[in-house]
């Protein structure tokens, strides 16, 4: 008895068994009707068929499907993070940090000004950035004789709560000119 043999016999046994009913039901599909894959494959030059045995010929490495499956763990890279995440908590390396981002306020009226620094914080924690810096000038040229971008951007950090530690930088990248701040995480 061969495989058609017994599917033949199952056909039988469902057709005895079904009770008859009003209503036939007719599957408007066409029989042994090519499905997607096997279409592709033929506009593709061969046979689902010759695609299924090619792949059923390959050998699997065992190392590999294991691998593929349960992927590694790289342990060297993980303690790197782990370092370099309480690095990034150590209040001394956040100060030595070079500010990843700055933005220049020259020129700007104190309302433009704050315009600028809550768009620019905005996106700086975004972007996931530690320290940023308001280059804000000493004031030499300001009308009257107090400095406007100074106490603005100094008034601004107190106000924004996302922003914490902030100092001047030394006198090669700006000193007084110019405010440095810390992003809280």
């Amino acid at each position: 008895m061969n495989f058609g043999d017994i599917l033949n016999q199952w056909d039988d046994v469902q057709r005895n068994s079904r009770k008859p009913s009003k209503q036939s039901q007719v599957s408007h599909k066409k029989a042994n009707a090519p499905t997607k894959e096997e279409k592709l494959a033929m506009a593709q030059g061969y046979s689902y068929e010759q695609q299924m045995r090619a792949d059923n010929s390959r050998r699997a490495n065992p190392m590999e499907v294991w691998l593929n499956r349960y992927g590694t763990v790289d342990k060297d890279k993980l303690n790197e993070e782990v370092q370099e995440n309480a690095r990034l908590h150590d209040i001394n390396y956040l100060k030595s940090l070079r500010a990843e981002a700055v933005i220049d306020l020259h020129q700007l009226t104190r309302d433009e000004a704050w315009e600028r620094m809550t768009a620019f914080v905005n996106e700086s924690v975004r972007r996931g950035l530690k320290k940023i810096m308001f280059i804000h000038g000493k004031g030499n040229h300001s009308n009257g004789s107090d400095p406007v971008l100074g106490p603005a951007v100094k008034l601004f950090i107190e106000q924004d709560k996302r922003l914490g530690l902030s100092g001047h930088p030394d006198r090669n990248n700006g000193g007084n000119g110019a405010t440095w701040v810390i992003i809280k995480q």
